[in-house]
């Protein structure tokens, strides 16, 4: 999906919601327990409720792999289940690779090929290896690179606002730097919601660049706060939350309930692209 075909979609729904399919069986609903695929079936049920509302899924692949094959044949069922819905979602990997570069090369493979087993549309990468680690993940058509910039966790705050002698600070570098090795049409940022005021200093930097925004919801992010400074002409925000809604009912209804905190953001969301 290319960046048109995202703004379109984005227009179509009037949503710029990504929904993270962190699954973990040990916070999925008891009663899916005793279905074949439980991680599956959740992801499966998850899907369908929320998809009117969605433009994005981002399954964490930590949450799969963490299961060996079991789990790695849970998120090939569930990347088999959204190819065919194709024209309806953007496909996050957020795997956050990044190595030597023929290491990155085979991570860009199995994530991104149209051949491999996933084929997402995009894959978070971790910079601190700098472009030979990044530059293979480029080599993919209309597939993007998510660049960790500004992240929410408590210890962004270790690494990330170090300042150097130009009083340049660390995610201000790795915005201007990693902006020269993509484009507007195949590069975005991750930029944590609750560093929301941030975000002016962020489009200081990458004024026209797609923005991955984790934190709002269960981490305490202000979707409004992140709208005020980061929503530019053709939207350019993908906006995750996890947690607050696929796990905002653990009963029988846990899907209907997913579909309302879908529908609710979703709706707060047609109220500023408004």
């Amino acid at each position: 999906m290319n960046r048109q075909e995202l703004v379109n979609l984005i227009k179509q729904k009037k949503s710029f919601l990504c929904v993270g399919l962190d699954s973990d069986i040990n916070k999925i609903p008891q009663h899916l327990l005793k279905e074949q695929d439980p991680v599956f079936a959740f992801n499966k049920a998850i899907i369908d409720a929320t998809l009117p509302y969605t433009v994005a899924y981002k399954p964490n692949t930590a949450f799969y792999e963490s299961d060996g094959i079991k789990g790695l044949t849970s998120l090939k069922k569930t990347m088999d289940y959204l190819h065919e819905k194709r024209n309806e979602c953007f496909l996050i990997a957020d795997a956050k690779r990044g190595d030597i570069g023929n290491t990155s090369k085979q991570y860009a493979k199995a994530f991104l090929s149209e051949e491999g087993d996933f084929n997402f549309d995009a894959i978070t990468v971790a910079p601190y290896m700098g472009k030979d680690s990044v530059s293979p993940f480029f080599s993919y058509e209309n597939k993007w690179v998510i660049l960790l910039a500004l992240t929410s966790n408590e210890g962004a705050a270790d690494f990330q606002y170090f300042a150097d002698k130009n009083d340049m600070k660390l995610f201000e570098k790795v915005l201007t730097t990693a902006g020269e090795w993509g484009t507007k049409e195949n590069l975005m940022f991750v930029c944590g919601a609750t560093k929301a005021e941030k975000f002016t200093e962020i489009r200081k930097f990458a004024p026209e660049h797609f923005l991955l925004v984790p934190g709002v919801g269960a981490q305490g992010g202000s979707l409004k706060e992140v709208c005020k400074y980061g929503l530019i002409d053709d939207c350019g925000l993908l906006v995750n939350s996890s947690r607050g809604i696929i796990f905002a009912d653990s009963t029988e209804n846990f899907a209907k309930v997913a579909g309302e905190k879908a529908k609710e953001l979703q709706e707060e969301m047609a109220s500023y692209l408004r």
